[in-house]
Parts: structure tokens; sequence; C-alpha cells
């Protein structure tokens, strides 16, 4: 049974950065890309961040480019978002999710959500 489990969300100022975390169990971690997605209220989940089994290719949304780094340690079965300079509409709650596939990522595999709040 794959489980993911975010931690690390809150309550933050603009400007201000955070860090989540994202720990997986009952998956082969290493071989699969993971990610981050969000979901603001009123609007649809979209994707921010993906990082490759290797953790050497990763993908942004534009709007957190140069701001957001996604992270992973293979060792600890872990997946990281770094998030730097937040804005308002940063705010959302975001989602780890873990692909079955190594090809094409299918993001089958998700976890419960971490707020994130970003006050002006």
């Amino acid at each position: 049974q794959v489980q993911l489990v975010e931690s690390g969300g809150g309550l933050v100022q603009a400007g201000d950065s955070l860090s989540l975390s994202c720990v997986a169990s009952g998956y082969a971690f290493s071989m699969y890309p993971m990610a981050w997605f969000r979901q603001a209220p009123g609007k649809d989940r979209e994707f921010v961040a993906s990082i490759s089994g290797s953790g050497y290719a990763t993908q942004f949304i534009d709007s957190v480019k140069g701001r957001f780094t996604i992270s992973r340690d293979n060792v600890k079965n872990t997946v990281y978002l770094q998030m730097n300079s937040l804005k308002p509409e940063d705010t959302a709650i975001y989602y780890c999710t873990g692909s079955s596939s190594r090809v094409a990522p299918n993001w089958n595999y998700w976890g419960q959500g971490t707020q994130v709040t970003v006050s002006s």
C-alpha cells in the first residue's frame, strides 16, 4: 500500500520561505518521478513542480520558476519543495504525488495535502 505523507505547511508572510516534505512508503520511490501540485480555493488543482527518479531532471510551472526548488532524497524516500519569496497567490493546499510510470508520469499516488497560506 503506497502512502505519501506531506508536512511543512503553515502560515507565513509575503516574502518568507517555507519548505515542504513528503515521505513515501510502500513504493519503489527511487525509480519513479515525483511532483507537487496545488489547489487554491475555487480553482482547479495545478501542477507546480516535478522531479525525475534520479533527481537530475526537474520542471516547474512558470509562476514559481526562480522561487521554488524541488529535490529528493532517495535514501530517505522523501521529496522536498523549497519555496522562497512566497506570494499571496501561492496560497493553496499543496499535494505530493508519485507516478507508477517511469516514462510517462501518471500521478497515481497522492498525499492528503498540506495547507500553505501566505498573507500580504
